[in-house]
């Protein structure tokens, strides 16, 4: 296992440092080519992550297209105004609300899309108020963290949900109902965990007199009213793809080429500088790590956690839920979230999938809130300290960390509470 712990970590440096720009996506495929050269993975094994992995790749493309598209509209400028004005200039208001539309947008155009379209636009925001440093900082942690800690409710919501659905054949209706009460909590809990940790910070009054109008943000009022349409007959489209099994790259990246066509009909974008602004090296980014972790795999670390999975067994299903909630969540912490949920899944099967259903929930939670303990834990995270260094905002590993470890726990409790 050691030479591919070391093509692992040694991929896993270089995705991190991102020396002389080099993107993620192109280090990931490096190091999948150097797990082939060495022998810890073969072409079988690349065919094999391709299969468990291009529906979500594909979707994860279409949601971001999406939202990206919605984005040039002003859909999210209007939303993140009106959520400021709701708050009536109450500073701790406006924090519970601004984590609010976070949940929404994570919801819906997953957490890479809260962290891609929504961080701009409130860091903006926030400066044009001249908020101050600690209130901005409180501010942005929050809105990083909901991100991912609620981006458990639907399938779409984030890659490793795709995936995992994918790797177990789960409906996209059967998810959302197992997952309601689980996402419920962690919102709840998110919210509480933070506001407490950050009330000091948090100003009591804020002028959002200075904020303009939210219609004035919007750049095209046609297609701001149709997009309302549109993405309910969207979300109607992915429940009719589950009565009919059909993969939710269908309707999340062919909704997204049909909305640009249409966006491009009433001059609301440039379709060609838009497909060209997608994050693309996320598609080769997902590939490549999860060929390089297939590595791993083969090298047994599956079954070691298998072993882990099966002795918390049998300690009953408290336990059992509760101790692979929290296994994903430090393995995710520590080697990523994209690699960890597809080990874990693997590992899960091993163990039996009849009768084990919650510890498959419990996984997803696991992977989708463990990361927050680390800047390294999710690509959503990584996008997301990228977003602000590219604003002026540095965040250390350090100050970021000191947050993550102290409010994830008892968050990722509270939510496993829900499957229990």
């Amino acid at each position: 296992m050691a030479l591919a712990m070391f093509v692992f970590l040694v991929t896993l440096l270089f995705i991190i440092w991102q020396p002389r720009g080099l993107q993620i996506g192109t280090t990931a495929v490096a190091g999948a080519v150097v797990a082939l050269v060495v022998g810890v993975v073969n072409f079988g094994d690349v065919i094999s992550v391709i299969d468990i992995v291009w529906d979500a790749t594909l979707a994860f493309i279409g949601i971001i297209l999406l939202s990206m598209i919605l984005d040039e509209i002003g859909f999210f400028e209007w939303a993140a105004i009106k959520m400021a004005k709701l708050s009536g200039g109450n500073g701790h208001k406006m924090f519970v609300y601004i984590l609010l539309l976070g949940a929404i947008v994570a919801a819906f155009f997953a957490n890479d899309g809260a962290a891609l379209i929504l961080t701009p636009i409130l860091l903006a925001k926030m400066k044009y108020l001249k908020m101050k440093p600690l209130a901005i900082f409180a501010f942005l942690m929050a809105g990083g963290f909901i991100g991912d800690s609620a981006s458990n409710p639907l399938v779409i919501s984030n890659l490793t949900n795709i995936v995992t659905v994918g790797y177990f054949d789960i409906g996209f209706v059967e998810y959302a109902k197992n997952m309601f009460l689980p996402n419920l909590l962690s919102i709840a809990a998110s919210i509480a965990v933070l506001w407490i940790y950050f009330r000091k910070d948090i100003p009591f009054t804020i002028d959002v007199s200075k904020l303009p109008e939210a219609s004035s943000v919007i750049k095209n009022q046609t297609m701001f009213k149709f997009s309302w349409f549109f993405l309910a007959f969207l979300m109607v489209g992915y429940f009719i793809g589950d009565y009919y099994h059909l993969p939710v790259s269908l309707f999340a990246l062919g909704g997204a080429l049909i909305l640009l066509v249409i966006a491009n009909h009433y001059k609301a974008v440039k379709p060609i500088m838009t497909i060209k602004a997608a994050p693309w090296q996320v598609v080769w980014f997902s590939i490549g790590l999860y060929v390089v972790v297939y590595g791993l795999k083969n090298e047994g670390l599956t079954d070691v956690i298998a072993s882990w999975i099966r002795e918390l067994n049998t300690h009953g299903d408290f336990i059992a839920i509760i101790g692979t909630g929290f296994l994903s969540a430090v393995v995710s912490s520590v080697m990523n979230n994209m690699p960890t949920i597809m080990i874990m899944d693997i590992a899960i099967d091993q163990v039996g999938y009849i009768g084990n259903e919650a510890l498959v929930y419990a996984n997803i939670l696991g992977s989708n809130l463990g990361p927050k303990m680390t800047p390294i834990g999710s690509l959503a995270t990584l996008l997301w300290l990228h977003v602000l260094a590219k604003k002026g905002v540095k965040i250390g590993w350090g100050e970021y960390m000191k947050v993550g470890l102290v409010i994830t726990p008892p968050v990722l409790f509270v939510a496993l509470l829900g499957l229990v």
